[in-house]
């Protein structure tokens, strides 16, 4: 299964650690490090030609991580994975 992220940007399902809110996550000092630790290493890609709103936050294997900067809500984005992952139970099952 995929996860579309906007302007015809789509993640394998299974490469998904964790969707967050841009606002309420990047609060922590922490998490606003992390980012700027991932840009500067080249693990950022902004698929959003808007406001950015969540980053999405995938495992590679030849890197480590991969961020995604989307311009769609994490609540969006969820109900998109919850959506897929009740489509590939259905085709399964």
């Amino acid at each position: 299964m995929y996860l579309h992220l906007g302007q015809s940007v789509v993640i394998p399902f299974r490469d998904v650690v964790g969707i967050f809110d841009l606002d309420n996550a990047s609060f922590s000092h922490r998490t606003r490090a992390f980012l700027r630790q991932a840009e500067e290493r080249g693990h950022v890609i902004n698929v959003s030609e808007e406001l950015p709103k969540s980053f999405v936050l995938c495992k590679t294997k030849e890197d480590g991580v991969q961020v995604y900067i989307s311009q769609l809500s994490s609540a969006t984005l969820l109900r998109r994975a919850e959506d897929s992952q009740m489509e590939g139970n259905f085709l399964l099952g």
